[in-house]
């Protein structure tokens, strides 16, 4: 896999995982959270046959992506298996899956909760579980969940848990699953990628789509765009595929497969343009976008972070902009307020 030296998180975090003790890990997306995890999880299990592991993921993409590093992690290991358990799929092929008894389990909170409860999968054996992007969890409404799971869990365990971010809630849900947790971080201080020239424009709620075609035509190279709802990435999608754009679109109201292929297709360069909500702002492994474009802000000044720390990757430069209606003012202070606090200039 060509990992000759650890991120910041992986050489913290690892030690502490191995070393069997709880784990609060802060740290970004695309720092290397998943091998930060996975190589611990794998070490215990080679050693104790009889034991598995649950990761607990806030999106079917997110699933995807931390079951192919863990795939290529075991490429030597064939007595291991992995197996996802997400929403918007049928059940019989992770029904059929779960009868072979998988040793490690990623899982949406939603999904497996349908399986407690029709009883196709225990939890009775989980030596180590890990909550991934604990507060994207949080902020999609999971906590119900959550706490469904915790009841199925065994309560001698050890618990890995990261977080981009730790407000309140998020410890408060830590200290329902952890006992003694050390905490390590890395990078954690909320900045944007400094290889990211950032733009805002003030606009007219109604010119909005216009002025997102004009950028369109004045950029070269991919462009991932962000609206506030379901509908609102719909629409805009609907007006740019008028305008004979290449143009997909993904939010968490369509299926499994559409959302697959269209991720699938503006990785390939079928697509040129990917219209998103927040889905996409966190822990999707994209590194080619030249341009991530606010369409809407999004409503937690961290997640503008997030947004535009999709473009910029793996040390390249990137563009950001944002469209600020009379709407979003109040919003784009607050994100310009956390921007000034890590010294990130802005062309308006």
């Amino acid at each position: 896999m060509k990992f000759t030296t650890p991120t910041p998180i992986q050489a913290k975090a690892i030690p502490v995982a191995l070393s069997h003790r709880d784990l609060i890990g802060c740290a970004q997306t695309g720092t290397g959270k998943t091998a930060a995890f996975s190589i611990p999880i794998i070490t215990r299990l080679m050693k104790q046959k009889e034991k598995t592991a649950l990761i607990l993921v806030p999106t079917r993409e997110l699933a995807a992506q931390v079951c192919e590093v863990i795939n290529q992690l075991l490429l030597f290991i064939p007595d291991l298996k992995v197996v996802s358990v997400i929403g918007g799929v049928s059940m019989q092929p992770q029904l059929r899956a779960l009868a072979k008894k998988p040793r490690i389990i990623v899982a949406t909170p939603g999904r497996l909760v349908d399986h407690l409860h029709r009883g196709s999968v225990s939890l009775s054996k989980v030596e180590i579980l890990t909550l991934d992007e604990a507060d994207r969890m949080l902020d999609m409404g999971f906590a119900p969940q959550l706490n469904e799971i915790l009841r199925f869990l065994p309560k001698t365990r050890q618990t890995l848990f990261f977080s981009a971010t730790l407000p309140a809630n998020i410890l408060k849900l830590a200290q329902k699953f952890l006992k003694d947790p050390i905490q390590v971080a890395a990078e954690v201080e909320q900045k944007a990628p400094v290889k990211i020239s950032q733009k805002v424009v003030h606009v007219d709620a109604k010119l909005k789509n216009a002025m997102v075609l004009d950028e369109l035509n004045a950029r070269e190279g991919t462009v991932l765009i962000f609206a506030r709802t379901q509908h609102r990435t719909d629409r805009l999608a609907k007006f740019l595929d008028g305008y004979g754009v290449s143009v997909a679109r993904i939010h968490g109201g369509r299926t499994q497969g559409q959302r697959t292929r269209a991720l699938d297709g503006f990785r390939k360069g079928a697509f040129r343009i990917l219209v998103a909500t927040d889905i996409a702002a966190r822990g999707l492994d994209i590194d080619h976008v030249a341009h991530v474009i606010n369409y809407d802000l999004p409503q937690v000044p961290e997640d503008y972070i997030h947004r535009i720390g999709r473009t910029g990757r793996a040390g390249r430069s990137g563009q950001a902009l944002s469209l600020v209606a009379g709407e979003d003012k109040a919003n784009w202070k607050e994100i310009e307020k956390l921007l000034a606090r890590s010294s990130h200039s802005l062309k308006a």
